[in-house]
């Protein structure tokens, strides 16, 4: 696949060049070039009033059987034998796909003392496949990567999911790379289209379009989901299921052993777990100002956010960054204080149940996603809600 030029009706107006993100395509001599910057994106395409580009594409040779492919399966994410929030996300969106497909969801479970693992079940799963074996009780890259694609040959799941955490990220790529697949990174929207094809959308050119995605060719189809985007189901104790034993091999070979487990404690804040987030941005002025966010926000018993441009500007530290570069979360109440609310922000945090904005432009972006907008200085209003809340709580 690459990009054509027809010279002959090329007439070097450079629309093409300045609609290019990526600064492939330049006049030299008199000609239009596309050097190897190009993705062959289709942006210049679209643009060319001329129709002298085009994209010469080539049709993928499916090269197995996609037919023995069935069922929707998704990785379930443990520590230290609890199952991460993740993992019931991940069934959320995978009851759907299998609903709409008439197949089963399955959850690859892999550890050795699982606590509550029927909640599995609860959250929407028909079968778990369980690699128990106290050699996984912890993660362990290659050991992981060894196990789930063994499972994945043996099941053949159409369509296979996990969280994009540092775990699922890590270990996903290394799965769709010894299966010869496909793999979209940090999806925030999944659905099949009548092929059976799994459509991918997620965030691209820095967040700027949101782009659909399909892997048509090749089985199983693998995403990864952003942690927080997606709404588990309303839990069903009556729910039961099938587990299923797989066996593991003796020779688990690694060159990394587990030793220890350290948490990590510099952070002060859990932004992914928080039910409500008070947020402050560029319109703060200065690091200096981000204790009245601070206040409201412990005064709501919440975690601190903050927009990248604040965090660029070293205003507050990378941890507390909400937004496509930083936490995706989607806490019960979320607010966006001196935040315009650019797509990069509101990838992270447009699936909370409430969100409060308080900008002094009414034109800021941030209003069209709000559930209540304020529209004033946030130096006149937040001190305002911090004196009522004062004094509705006594003191």
């Amino acid at each position: 696949m690459g990009l054509n030029i027809d010279r002959e009706k090329c007439t070097l107006c450079g629309d093409c060049i300045s609609a290019c993100p990526f600064a492939a395509l330049e006049i030299i001599d008199g000609k239009l070039i596309v050097n190897n910057a190009c993705t062959v994106c289709g942006i210049c395409v679209d643009v060319c009033q001329e129709g002298a580009l085009s994209i010469e594409r080539t049709e993928a040779k499916v090269t197995r059987d996609n037919s023995e492919y069935k069922g929707v399966a998704i990785f379930a994410e443990q520590e230290k034998g609890n199952i991460h929030s993740v993992a019931y996300e991940l069934l959320g969106i995978g009851r759907k796909l299998a609903d709409k497909l008439n197949v089963e969801l399955t959850a690859y479970l892999l550890g050795n003392d699982i606590k509550d693992i029927n909640s599995l079940f609860h959250y929407g799963a028909d079968r778990i496949v369980f690699a128990k074996d106290e050699r996984l009780d912890h993660f362990n890259i290659d050991r992981y990567t060894e196990v789930i694609t063994k499972i994945i040959n043996k099941e053949k799941p159409e369509i296979f999911l996990g969280g994009a955490t540092f775990i699922g990220r890590s270990l996903l790529s290394r799965i769709a790379v010894k299966l010869k697949t496909g793999l979209t990174a940090d999806c925030t929207g999944l659905d099949v289209d009548d092929k059976r094809n799994l459509i991918q959308t997620r965030p691209a050119f820095g967040g700027n379009i949101m782009a659909e995605i399909l892997t048509p060719n090749h089985r199983p189809q693998m995403a990864t989901v952003r942690h927080k985007v997606m709404k588990p189901m309303r839990p069903d104790e009556s729910r039961k299921g099938r587990i299923i034993e797989f066996g593991i091999e003796s020779n688990l070979l690694t060159p990394v052993e587990f030793i220890d487990f350290i948490i990590d404690t510099s952070q002060k804040v859990n932004l992914a777990e928080a039910d409500i987030i008070v947020s402050g941005g560029r319109g703060l002025g200065g690091p200096e100002h981000f204790d009245i966010i601070e206040e409201l926000a412990s005064l709501l018993n919440g975690a601190v956010g903050a927009s990248r441009a604040a965090v660029d500007a070293g205003w507050i530290p990378y941890s507390h960054q909400v937004g496509q570069t930083g936490r995706t979360v989607s806490p019960k109440m979320y607010m966006a204080i001196g935040i315009s609310g650019a797509i990069q922000h509101l990838v992270g945090m447009q699936s909370s149940d409430f969100i409060v904005a308080i900008n002094k432009d009414p034109e800021a972006p941030i209003f069209k996603v709000a559930d209540l907008g304020i529209v004033g200085d946030l130096f006149d209003v937040v001190p305002a809600l911090i004196k009522e809340i004062k004094k509705r709580k006594g003191l």
